[in-house]
């Protein structure tokens, strides 16, 4: 029997790598992180997206590991460069995406789980170095040399543009769950409800998920 563990913060992607595990997989798990993010509620949204799956979710508390992005610090403009790296944008959170990794790969050890599903993409990355390729083929070599255990991390999104991950999701038949359910806004307002879902322009999370509906909808992909 395959398994699989998914990366699942809640939002666009993670949901729909999600649902596109349950075809790949016999089996799927979810494992979450709290780092002290300001859109928490993408974490109640992933809960629930589980329970109604019948899946399991697991919650990793994180807080206080990462500092210095506008993700947890309430004090940053979510939309400057970040205060260390002005090529990167303030959200980039130091380390995120390879702590997570390590983390959901011991997590699978000891359930004899080889293979991640992530939903970094190369394609609409926002700058981020740990979203790259060549990023999570080095952390593929590196987990598999640490556990002496082959681990395959799998990453369905990475070269899809926006418009393509909305098309993705009503091919998966997912397409209302990622409406009506997920969190993308990274200010975690879940009060303004669009077309795309929830939340509003002010933070380039959102829009970059109301673009890329709207190039999907422009093309007749939803």
């Amino acid at each position: 029997m395959s398994s699989a563990t998914v990366m699942l913060s809640g939002g666009q992607d993670s949901t729909t790598r999600l649902y596109w595990a349950l075809k790949e997989f016999s089996h799927v798990e979810a494992i979450g992180f709290d780092y002290g993010q300001k859109h928490l509620i993408e974490l109640e949204v992933a809960q629930e997206i589980c329970h109604n799956l019948g899946i399991s979710y697991t919650v990793i508390d994180l807080k206080g590991v990462f500092a210095n992005s506008s993700l947890v610090d309430y004090q940053q403009d979510i939309s400057a460069q970040h205060t260390i790296n002005p090529d990167l944008p303030s959200s980039f959170t130091a380390g995120r995406n390879a702590v997570f990794l390590s983390v959901t790969a011991g997590f699978d050890y000891n359930k004899s789980i080889n293979n991640i599903v992530t939903g970094v993409c190369q394609t609409d990355y926002s700058g981020y170095p740990d979203c790259r390729r060549v990023f999570i083929n080095s952390m593929e070599k590196s987990l598999s040399l640490a556990l002496d255990s082959e681990i395959k991390i799998h990453t369905p999104l990475m070269y899809l543009t926006k418009a393509e991950t909305w098309k993705m999701a009503k091919d998966l038949g997912c397409l209302e769950i990622i409406i009506h359910q997920t969190h993308t806004d990274y200010n975690g307002n879940r009060t303004d409800f669009n077309e795309w879902g929830y939340g509003t322009l002010d933070n380039p999370a959102s829009q970059l998920r109301a673009k890329g509906y709207q190039e999907a909808k422009a093309k007749g992909w939803i």
